[in-house]
């Protein structure tokens, strides 16, 4: 297990536009539907304040639902909605509780896409598009109204703004769609509409991945090239930080590099970048979701992932389960309390810890 002295590289502060964070630790985006009527609580207000007053940097939200008629694909499932007065007082609760822990706080907004159960993609009509950007750019406004610290966009997983990223569930033959450049412009629209919503200096963080929910062995881009085609007009539309979603942190990106996905954005873009996947944990999300039928996970190193950091492969670090099931997974890594850390289980996921 890690030396005191290595982990302390997590809790080095780090500026990130005009966020100031205590740690490089995130606290990763994990569905909870703890929210009954898409209002958060006050349980809600405390889970989160636990994570920023034991040593998390920054607290991204689990994905909350943007005011659009097919944002929400499971009726029923108590998803936080980002939209109407009690919802909203809800969050401003949210980040009343984690600023006076210290923390910082964004929540990432969400549409599920144009899919049905059998993953049927909706063709969206060009007025239709318009309404989902609104709705994105009105959700970022009040983010910045409530006292968020920032907003982070879902484009990952093979969810609606993905879905346009991927050639797979773009099949577009207007604007939208054509070339891995081409099949940013909706996403190009949507960071700029929110840009405008809240002014220069309001951090935009992008979530991507290569892989999806339906294809776990999907790649938007196969080469540095293709990403760095991929990625150039996101950056000049007004992404501050990418947030880089893999299974596991350790994995390269391309052959003949050692780089994983966060270390090759922040290479061709000078963005930061937040790494994720399977922080010290033995098995990855897809083990748990799917091919355990919601198995736990053990307690793992993370020499190497302090390594990377400390090379500054990536500026921030994100952890899900490990921090869904204890609370306190950062302080007790600062202080040196190895014994003390509680490995994952299938429960935690039902319980707010």
């Amino acid at each position: 297990m890690n030396t005191t002295q290595s982990v302390q590289e997590l809790f080095k502060p780090v500026v990130i536009g005009n966020m100031t964070l205590q740690s490089r630790i995130v606290m990763a985006p994990m569905t909870r539907a703890f929210s009954p009527e898409g209002i958060p609580g006050s349980d809600v207000a405390a889970y989160y304040r636990r994570r920023a007053e034991n040593g998390v940097g920054l607290i991204v939200t689990e994905g909350t639902v943007v005011n659009h008629p097919d944002a929400h694909q499971q009726p029923g499932v108590n998803l936080p909605h980002f939209y109407g007065e009690k919802a909203l007082l809800g969050w401003s609760k949210v980040v009343e509780e984690v600023h006076a822990a210290g923390g910082k706080i964004i929540p990432q907004l969400f549409h599920a896409g144009g899919t049905d159960p059998n993953r049927n993609v909706t063709v969206l009509t060009e007025a239709e598009i318009t309404k989902i950007i609104e709705a994105f750019a009105q959700a970022a406004a009040d983010a910045q109204r409530l006292g968020f610290d920032g907003i982070e966009l879902q484009g990952a997983h093979g969810f609606l703004i993905d879905q346009f990223f991927w050639k797979k569930t773009n099949q577009r033959t207007d604007r939208y769609g054509g070339d891995i450049v081409s099949r940013t412009q909706f996403a190009v629209e949507l960071i700029e509409a929110c840009r405008r919503a809240v002014g220069p200096d309001f951090p935009i963080v992008l979530r991507l991945s290569q892989w999806k929910s339906s294809d776990f062995t999907a790649k938007l881009a196969e080469t540095p090239e293709q990403l760095d085609q991929f990625l150039t007009p996101l950056v000049r539309a007004g992404v501050d930080v990418f947030h880089c979603s893999t299974r596991r942190f350790w994995e390269p990106e391309f052959d003949g590099s050692d780089l994983n996905l966060a270390g090759w954005v922040k290479k061709l873009t000078g963005k930061p970048t937040i790494t994720v996947g399977s922080v010290g944990l033995d098995s990855d999300v897809i083990t748990y979701l799917g091919e355990g039928k919601g198995s736990g996970a053990e307690i793992s190193s993370i020499d190497k992932l302090i390594g990377r950091l400390a090379q500054e492969e990536f500026d921030l670090v994100s952890v899900g389960r490990s921090l869904l099931a204890d609370p306190a997974w950062a302080v007790k890594l600062r202080d040196g309390r190895w014994s003390e850390l509680i490995p994952f289980t299938a429960e935690s996921a039902n319980v707010l810890y």
